[in-house]
């Protein structure tokens, strides 16, 4: 687990490296972005306990995630005016786990909150509008994931690989500044090993839909 984080943040530390250093011709492209919206969370499936929980008898039931805030930023490099570039972003999220039944093992649960932030970066692919650009991308990172205490859940955190897929629509109000909307849709697999002590925990596939909007500065 530990070579594998590390492993992730130094790939991430490589991709962000990679956008500040690249060269900056004239024709270049570099922004700086803030973004807000709503994130419309999924249910974390596919359920599943680690350690000693490993193999209790199930499947255990999916756990429904209420709907937060999400913000960020973002920093991106096109070379020239061209179709492509690179984004890095970061944005964070705290989709709580809502109410939880009991189980043939756990006691119920009033609810576990959460909190993730997600380190990644993108390959973007845009129209290179001087007004108006669509764009989509898709890129790999890392969320940072941090439950509770609960009467019956120990907080605990994790450093999963994280994905995402993107859409969006960037409009120029001036020649340097623009508004944007976009829809990411993002997935890790979370495990939280040490949420029931010395019994072990838990993993599941997180899952969210984000609607954001914000505005950038072009360089």
């Amino acid at each position: 687990m530990e070579t594998n984080r590390v492993s992730l943040i130094t790939f991430l530390a490589i991709g962000f490296a990679s956008i500040m250093v690249v060269p900056s011709p004239v024709s270049a492209e570099m922004y700086v972005a803030g973004q807000a919206g709503v994130n419309f969370a999924d249910r974390i499936n596919a359920i599943g306990g680690t350690g000693p929980q490993a193999g209790v008898a199930g499947p255990l039931a999916d756990f429904d995630l209420q709907n937060s805030i999400t913000y960020g930023a973002k920093v991106g490099y096109f070379p020239g005016h061209s179709w492509y570039g690179i984004e890095g972003e970061v944005f964070h999220t705290t989709p709580h786990i809502k109410a939880l039944p009991a189980t043939a093992s756990l006691a119920a649960d009033p609810g576990i909150h959460l909190r993730v932030t997600t380190v990644g970066v993108n390959v973007i692919a845009r129209y290179p509008g001087r007004m108006l650009q669509p764009y989509v991308g898709a890129g790999i990172g890392a969320a940072i994931a941090r439950i509770g205490d609960t009467p019956t859940v120990r907080s605990d955190s994790d450093v999963a690989v994280a994905w995402n897929v993107l859409a969006g629509l960037r409009t120029f109000i001036t020649p340097k500044i623009a508004i944007f909307g976009e829809y990411k849709y993002t997935g890790a697999t979370l495990k939280f090993e040490g949420a029931f002590g010395p019994d072990g925990g838990f993993s599941g596939n997180y899952r969210a839909q984000h609607i954001l909007g914000g505005l950038s500065y072009h360089f």
